[in-house]
């Protein structure tokens, strides 16, 4: 592709370009995890968000600052109870949120900052309760 000025080609536009297009597929093609399993980040932002429409709740949801600069969004299971505050560290998985659109990450519990959900029984491997 090359762009025509007054019949000269002007390659500082043309590399331009290039560069872009390479920085935008960098950028947004990959998704945020790199490919790893898990990801350590930070929290920097705590919100609530309602659900899609047959159910009704308040999700709670964190901004990360993953380890490698991007921010996502990610929900703590059982969230009714957690000591997160800012600057809190976590650590990060997949798995995505039905009912939340464009949720796909969840938080850890039990790992660096999050403590695990007191008082479960069953599927304690999923909120980092220990065998009693």
């Amino acid at each position: 592709m090359l762009l025509f000025f007054n019949g000269f080609i002007s390659f500082r536009l043309v590399k331009k370009k290039i560069n872009y297009n390479y920085r935008k597929k960098i950028i947004w093609k990959e998704k945020p995890l790199l490919k790893c399993p898990q990801k350590k980040g930070i929290c920097l932002k705590f919100i609530e968000r309602s659900p899609k429409k047959p159910n009704s709740a308040k999700r709670k949801l964190v901004l990360v600052r993953l380890s490698n600069k991007r921010r996502i969004y990610a929900s703590i299971p059982g969230g009714k109870n957690h000591n997160l505050q800012e600057h809190s560290l976590v650590m990060i998985r997949g798995g995505r949120s039905k009912d939340v659109p464009g949720l796909r990450y969840k938080l850890v519990r039990g790992v660096y900052d999050l403590e695990g959900l007191s008082g479960r029984k069953s599927r304690r491997s999923l909120y980092g309760v220990k065998k009693i």
